[in-house]
């Protein structure tokens, strides 16, 4: 990363990175210095391989109120009079997109701690995540319909994935607000907590827990997992054959076996340090 963040916090400790959105002023709006943070920390966090788990938390009453409406009037010009300009569009939500697609490819699970509001690109943000708990005071909103328009980076391809589809249309058509109860019992978050102090510390517990496992071996399973996803089970089971075989280490095993009897946490390796053409000598 270049320098200091303006729109998050982050610390790491025990290999869990901790980022937290910090514009409480503002209910955490998404305007285009976020996206460039947020895309920096991930390809960081994804190049490094230091890093065992991910917590997306927040700060103040909401999650996140979604995307800066003023951005659509400022720094970004959503052209609608020209085909180029409209074609325009199309790049420029791809490049958006792509962000929290970070999250989805990133090689550690992603958490989220959710609290107050989680409203039209923040739905976005966080269906892209492994994992999801909730303040009871949580709700979720697909804002986009209310302003006269489709939600696009994410939520309508991600959410169906999660939950039942009725339900999806039901919020994607009206704009209603889907309180944390409910979220609970159609399995869009995994637990639901009194408080947001609570609910983070509850995160950072999965996160820690996540991070005592050998890290390719967690990389393997978040594969696994996300392609069984969108693909067949033969498809699926194929693939796995070849991935176990890819990252299979006896080593590995016997040092998680020995790790629970004798009741002490495992030793094991980072995953590699990704290294990019550009960079190589």
């Amino acid at each position: 990363m270049t320098g200091p963040l303006s729109c998050f916090s982050i610390e790491t400790i025990d290999h869990v990175i901790h980022l937290a959105l910090n514009r409480p002023e503002v209910m955490n709006t998404m305007h285009p210095t976020f996206w460039r943070e947020l895309d920096e920390v991930l390809t960081h966090i994804h190049t490094e391989g230091t890093a065992r788990a991910l917590v997306i938390s927040s700060t103040g009453k909401h999650f996140s109120a979604g995307m800066a409406l003023e951005t659509f009037a400022g720094a970004i010009q959503m052209d609608d009079q020209s085909p180029e300009g409209r074609a325009a569009i199309f790049d420029l939500l791809t490049d958006m997109q792509a962000t929290f697609t970070k999250l989805e490819n990133l090689r550690i699970p992603v958490i989220c701690a959710i609290q107050g509001g989680c409203i039209g690109g923040a739905v976005d943000m966080v269906t892209a995540a492994c994992i999801r708990y909730a303040a009871a005071d949580a709700f979720f909103c697909i804002q986009e319909i209310n302003i006269g328009m489709v939600a696009d980076v994410g939520t309508l391809q991600r959410l169906p994935k999660l939950i039942p589809f009725a339900v999806v249309k039901e919020l994607a058509y009206t704009g209603r607000r889907l309180p944390a109860a409910r979220a609970l019992a159609y399995g869009l978050v995994n637990e639901v907590f009194d408080t947001h102090e609570a609910t983070v510390a509850a995160a950072l517990r999965c996160a820690k827990e996540i991070a005592s496992k050998p890290p390719v071996a967690i990389w393997g399973t978040k594969q696994a997992v996300t392609y069984a996803r969108d693909h067949s089970v033969e498809d699926s089971l194929r693939q796995m054959g070849w991935l176990q075989g890819a990252i299979w280490s006896n080593a590995h095993v016997r040092e998680a076996i020995a790790a629970m009897k004798d009741k002490r946490p495992g030793t094991f390796a980072p995953l590699a340090r990704l290294q990019g053409f550009s960079e190589a000598g």
